[in-house]
């Protein structure tokens, strides 16, 4: 056994946390982004914070290739991983590129898709008995966030051209209604709206599925532990 081998697994656990505080730290930073902004500039804030949040990314990617035995593999295998860590809009910014408000959200975002991913920490601890318990924790952890990240998106981009769009309450009673396929009186304006509002109802198609399965299963787990109880 190699003695570096418990370092490593405590950097690798240490760096799970702060990915997760980074996830939720630059969910939070996006929501006041969208919720106090101007919704037509980016603010300094916004940028500074996503750019320290994706050097932790950047930083837990590293540190993981160099333990990797096999570092080409584990380069090829995660080269997502280490796409959706970049800081573009901080990239951008440096090289005096301009972009619109509306590119910079739709690019700042690419960097949610890894905290969103280091967010299954939380999850994967939540979820720890069957296969089918943690498929449901996973999914219903899916559903509930890419449907707040749904109404910001929806809410940044229709609030100043949609008239039936009041606020961001609004705006999350939209996806909620979406997701749960029944639809709302809000109908999008612009390009983005309306592929969310797309992807929303499929998203919440696959969640049903699961959810029977889930419920089924506990009930049949549940029958068979009354009927040995019984016969004991």
């Amino acid at each position: 056994m190699n003695p570096s081998e418990p370092s490593h697994s405590g950097s690798v656990d240490t760096l799970g946390v702060l990915k997760l505080l980074a996830g939720v730290v630059l969910l939070v930073a996006l929501s006041w982004e969208i919720l106090a902004g101007d919704h037509t500039h980016l603010s300094g804030t916004y940028l500074t914070v996503q750019f320290f949040v994706c050097v932790i990314f950047l930083y837990d990617f590293l540190i993981r290739l160099i333990q990797a035995e096999r570092k080409l593999r584990f380069f090829v295998r995660h080269l997502f991983y280490l796409l959706i860590s970049i800081p573009y809009l901080t990239l951008l910014s440096w090289t005096d590129v301009r972009m619109t408000h509306d590119w910079g959200i739709l690019v700042g975002a690419i960097p949610m898709l890894r905290a969103f991913l280091a967010m299954f920490i939380i999850v994967q601890w939540l979820a720890r008995g069957s296969r089918m318990q943690w498929l449901f924790a996973a999914y219903l952890f899916t559903v509930v966030t890419f449907t707040y990240l749904s109404a910001l998106v929806f809410y940044d981009y229709e609030v100043l051209v949609n008239p039936k769009l009041h606020g961001f309450g609004n705006a999350l009673w939209w996806a909620w209604m979406n997701v749960t396929t029944v639809g709302a009186a809000i109908f999008p304006v612009t390009a983005v709206g309306k592929v969310v509002s797309v992807l929303l109802p499929s998203l919440g198609m696959m969640f049903f599925p699961i959810f029977t399965t889930y419920i089924l299963q506990e009930y049949a787990s549940k029958k068979d532990a009354d009927d040995t109880s019984s016969a004991v």
